[in-house]
């Protein structure tokens, strides 16, 4: 369906706000949901609105190149109320919130904008045409998303550390002035969810066995693209009675190749064992519950190390990452999977060398505000609605207990 073809949706904003209400909100916010990746951080984040009665959240997904359909479906599943792009931009709201860029400048609202993984660590993906290459700029801070026609697009800039306040300073001077270091609210749940580990490990039958967590980001560089027979190859390489195996795949990967094909591709090794964790929520779970990660250069990766797992690089360009991030920190920290040593001496071996204060190095490049980032994250929003702060301190909720996807019959 394009967007021309839908239908406005009616509810408590626009002119009509007042026809049909129950409740009587004060502000409503506008969540720009850009892709799944951007909605599963938005869903750390909007509830820090939505349980305020004075407050009302609708959602809407901007034009994207990567299946905006499927992000649409998902906010459907949750009971989120979902309008039109084109309704968005003709609607004035007291706040919009987004975690990834595009078109927030057609946004009739101050613009709230924070990462959608670890902080800034890869380049924007160059553009293919024929031009000569030229420099890249970090993703998410890139002046040509921040900057538009001459005036800065957000009223705020969340950034996960002052060492990131300070990159966006250099990077755009402009946008520096808006930003707010408020930590990194994905962080604070994994923290708040170590004490469930053991009901997490439960639910993924690892209670007497080592649980191996396999994370790959989407892309060239990525482990998938890297290394396509990984999750077969360890499956092999482990003993079922002393391992199990888990596969956490970037939204990406399933918007881009579809549900049912990445199902179909990976339905062999889920018969044989390997745990498939959907997209939308899981990851963070199965991290907490983790003895060992095999990962890349993915924000996913990249937690695991921060909250003290064990982690084996199976694939890293480091061209495509940041020398001074948390992402590249870890690439120099971490040992590389080695295809002429057994795994499991190699999962040892990690374990073995993986100290705590090695894990403090990369948890601070994570975030500057540990356990701190609901409560910082919320005073912004509150602030630039132009609303007092509810008296309650908000909370950080442990994750769910993990559902992976069933073994095909």
């Amino acid at each position: 369906m394009s967007h021309d073809d839908e239908r406005w949706v009616p509810g408590s904003f626009g002119l009509d706000a007042d026809r049909a209400a129950t409740m009587s909100p004060e502000r409503t916010v506008l969540a720009v949901v850009h892709h799944m990746t951007a909605a599963t951080r938005l869903a750390d984040v909007m509830p820090l609105l939505e349980s305020d009665r004075r407050v009302q959240v609708v959602y809407t997904c901007p034009p994207a190149p990567v299946s905006p359909g499927w992000t649409r479906e998902y906010l459907g599943r949750l009971g989120a109320t979902v309008i039109p792009w084109q309704q968005a931009v003709e609607t004035g709201f007291d706040l919009a919130v987004a975690a990834s860029y595009g078109n927030l400048e057609r946004v009739h609202a101050p613009v709230l904008t924070l990462p959608h993984g670890a902080g800034f660590n890869k380049y924007a993906r160059r553009w293919e045409g024929p031009g000569p290459e030229a420099g890249r700029e970090m993703y998410g801070m890139e002046r040509a998303v921040l900057v538009y026609r001459g005036r800065v697009i957000p009223s705020a800039v969340v950034v996960p550390t002052g060492r990131d306040l300070a990159r966006l300073r250099r990077g755009c001077p402009e946008a520096a002035a808006v930003g707010v270091m408020a930590g990194d609210p994905a962080f604070d749940r994994l923290a708040a969810s170590m004490a469930l580990r053991e009901r997490y490990r439960r639910a993924l039958g690892a209670t007497d066995r080592a649980l191996v967590a396999i994370s790959s980001t989407w892309g060239t560089g990525s482990l998938l693209r890297q290394c396509p027979d990984l999750i077969p190859a360890v499956l092999s390489q482990l003993p079922q009675d002393r391992f199990r195996v888990a596969a956490i795949l970037h939204p990406n990967i399933w918007a881009w190749h579809g549900r049912r094909q990445v199902r179909a591709w990976f339905s062999g090794s889920m018969r044989d064992g390997v745990i498939l964790i959907p997209p939308e929520e899981g990851w963070r779970a199965v991290l907490v519950a983790a003895d060992y990660v095999l990962g890349d250069h993915g924000s996913v990766t990249c937690y695991a190390a921060a909250i003290g797992r064990p982690v084996l690089l199976a694939s890293f360009p480091a061209g495509e990452v940041d020398r001074a991030s948390a992402v590249a920190r870890l690439g120099r920290m971490a040992p590389r999977l080695d295809d002429g040593v057994p795994l499991e001496a190699q999962l040892e071996r990690a374990a073995a060398t993986w100290t705590p204060a090695r894990h403090r190095v990369i948890s601070g490049l994570v975030t500057g505000a540990p356990g701190r980032s609901a409560e910082l994250i919320t005073a912004v929003m509150y602030r630039l609605m132009g609303m007092v702060e509810p008296a309650a301190r908000p909370a950080v909720r442990p994750v769910p207990v993990p559902r992976p996807l069933a073994v095909p019959e």
